[in-house]
């Protein structure tokens, strides 16, 4: 069988769980039980196994199940277009994250390469509404489905600014000092931009002509203080170079890529996705993953793995029924959470279902046949 999914799941001392085991085979998952009980954290820990921090951004020491304080380990059998691969992360007490790909060592941005994991969470909602930082953060991570190198290019250009904002922090004058650094983050920052127009103009076209219950969201960038955006090399450069006497009074960079904002318009209303109802914002948020999924269904020969935490929970019957019907479409691997077992009804046998419950301070997985 072809596709993107995961067939077994091993966690150990991961947060509340301090061991399971779940035996998969590509259909959705739906994970329900009381809250505190550990359901996000299954999440959590398959979103551990893309490049980063995982859906929480939390350090390899917070995920450590307590009060042992053993470290913590997630191990798969992800099933990739066709080859079985075995991954494996794990973090020992004071240690960072480390990660073997059959039995190999390898770098997060490997990953990448052979899953593609995206994630709509209960933090998230607020996106629109809140600061550029989580709107900037929600678009790389759609990037860095599309192109896993972004992640490396935008590591690269914050490290060169680190050191370009040390020069403007010191008040250090020569240009001779900013020259190579303004270079680097012109040359990364320019591959940074490309790669997330592409991206943009690829949700465009997922949403459009998609047979969906949910409403299409029309994207753009901008600069977060509506000044210039620059987003080519040269004039990258140049805005660097010109900016410099304003950056050496902020004692930082004020202009680049870091700077931009992601604007979000729900396009059959024309209204901007801030003044939206609280009820249309997630609608736009489960549109934008969606077309995430069917774009990379065409990019990379099958629809990602997605992690859909609480996400029936504020949805009609309707509009549940829509999410699930587009998912198993997709023939995508969806881990779901909810309280009960009645938000997935509609799924039926078209999904595993697995109970989550609290046992003397610690998560007991169990499927239900």
């Amino acid at each position: 069988m072809g596709g993107l999914f995961i067939e077994e799941l091993t966690l150990s001392h991961f947060r509340s769980h301090r061991a399971a085991r779940l035996e998969l085979d590509g259909r959705p998952v739906a994970i329900f039980g009381p809250n505190g009980a550990g359901k996000t954290n299954i999440l959590e820990a398959v979103s551990m196994l893309s490049p980063g921090r995982g859906l929480r951004r939390a350090g390899p020491d917070e995920i450590a199940r307590k009060p042992e304080a053993l470290g913590w380990r997630v191990a798969a059998e992800l099933r990739s277009l066709g080859q079985t691969h075995e991954i494996e992360t794990r973090a020992e007490v004071g240690q960072s994250r480390s990660v073997k790909i059959d039995g190999k060592a390898a770098a997060q941005v490997a990953l990448g390469r052979i899953a593609r994991i995206v994630w709509l969470i209960p933090a998230m909602d607020r996106l629109w509404i809140e600061g550029a930082e989580g709107r900037r953060r929600f678009l790389d991570r759609m990037v860095m489905s599309f192109e896993p190198r972004h992640a490396e290019a935008v590591l690269a250009y914050e490290k060169a600014m680190r050191e370009r904002n040390r020069l403007l922090k010191d008040m250090v004058r020569d240009a001779h000092w900013y020259g190579a650094l303004e270079a680097q983050m012109a040359r990364e920052g320019a591959a940074i931009m490309r790669m997330r127009l592409d991206a943009l103009d690829r949700l465009a076209a997922a949403q459009e002509g998609a047979k969906t219950s949910f409403p299409i969201a029309t994207l753009s960038l901008r600069a977060s203080d509506d000044g210039p955006l620059p987003d080519t090399e040269e004039e990258l450069l140049t805005a660097f170079e010109s900016n410099r006497q304003r950056d050496l009074h902020a004692g930082r960079t004020l202009i680049g890529p870091h700077r931009a904002d992601l604007d979000g318009t729900y396009a059959a209303k024309g209204v901007s996705a801030a003044q939206c109802s609280t009820g249309e914002q997630k609608a736009l948020l489960i549109s934008l993953i969606l077309a995430n999924g069917r774009a990379l269904s065409e990019d990379f020969g099958a629809a990602p793995i997605f992690l859909l935490d609480e996400v029936a929970a504020h949805l009609d019957a309707d509009r549940r029924a829509a999410l699930y019907d587009e998912i198993t479409a997709l023939g995508a691997q969806a881990f779901m959470t909810g309280t009960g077992p009645e938000l997935f009804a509609e799924l039926g046998s078209r999904a595993a279902h697995f109970e989550v419950s609290d046992i003397d301070g610690a998560s007991v997985v169990k499927e239900i046949e």
